[in-house]
């Protein structure tokens, strides 16, 4: 059983540990010096380990302080969230929300989504980022994010709803195919000038291919250009310079129109699976949980 002894001196500690001495914890406390100077001495006795290295001049927090520092400024914080998602009755979609996408797909997919719901709830307000950085929700106070792959360990305290799968397919401009032909076969690539997506050192990611067994295969290709940034291979596409694979979510609007054609759709694939992730915590906040229900119908494949 949890003991409240646990929390005696916390208040005293943190004040004097962000204030720097006991006097200026002690005014802030509306206490004598004394007390809040013994107050964080029954502390480091219950726990066995020195808080702070003390010296006529200065005050500082040991290496054991400063981790019992950091431990102690998440539990409250994460106690001030409780108390939020408790005290919070709306029921509308309202307040501040942040929300995290990556750079692409945030832009021409979820963009659009979160535009109609500021038109649907007039309070609504979102601080969106667009990055293809892992974000650390927890670090950077995130509310929702949605994410393009699967890390290989979930956070437990992190909730997940999946939106589907990317598919990927091979595309070209009409005016690179009358000028080059369509490609048939696999082999057949070899022959043409491909847009691969470059890594940040500039080497090409390998191609998926459907294999007859109903597997994904990958295999390299030797492009003749190399493109770090999804919206800028779509561009090279579209200027007729080669053949890339791209996620369909990323050229639907060019296929309906004709200014891209999809080739080799036998080896079409799917690509990296789409979800929503949030912090737990969150989803009790009205807010947090409406905004995952109108951002999965919008964005669900």
């Amino acid at each position: 059983m949890f003991s409240s002894d646990h929390l005696k001196g916390i208040t005293p500690f943190l004040y004097t540990a962000d204030l720097g001495s006991f006097t200026r914890a002690a005014e802030h406390l509306h206490l004598s010096s004394s007390a809040v100077s013994k107050s964080v001495a029954r502390l480091e006795e219950r726990l066995g380990v020195m808080l702070f290295e003390r010296s006529t001049r200065r005050l500082a927090l040991s290496d054991a302080g400063r981790a019992y520092y950091a431990t102690c400024k998440r539990v409250l914080q994460e106690l001030m969230d409780a108390e939020n998602v408790l005290a919070e009755q709306a029921s509308d979609l309202a307040g501040k929300v942040r929300i995290a996408v990556p750079a692409s797909y945030g832009r021409l997919r979820v963009m659009p989504a979160l535009l109609q719901l500021c038109g649907q709830y007039p309070k609504l307000q979102p601080s969106i980022a667009f990055s293809d950085r892992f974000v650390d929700l927890f670090e950077e106070r995130v509310d929702i994010a949605v994410r393009i792959g699967m890390p290989s360990n979930w956070p437990a305290a992190l909730g997940q709803m999946h939106l589907g799968d990317e598919h990927l397919i091979f595309c070209a401009a009409p005016t690179y195919l009358a000028r080059r032909g369509t490609p048939h076969t696999i082999a057949d690539l070899e022959q043409h000038d491909c847009i691969a997506y470059g890594r940040s050192d500039g080497t090409p990611m390998t191609w998926l291919f459907a294999a007859s067994d109903g597997q994904v295969e990958r295999r390299d290709v030797t492009p003749r250009m190399t493109v770090g940034d999804a919206e800028a291979r779509t561009a090279a596409v579209l200027a007729g310079l080669g053949v890339a694979q791209l996620a369909t979510w990323l050229v639907q609007e060019h296929l309906a129109s004709g200014a891209i054609v999809e080739v080799l759709p036998s080896y079409a694939t799917p690509g990296l699976p789409l979800y929503l992730a949030w912090p737990l915590a969150r989803q009790l906040t009205p807010k947090t949980g409406i905004l995952l229900q109108e951002l999965r119908q919008r964005l669900t494949i």
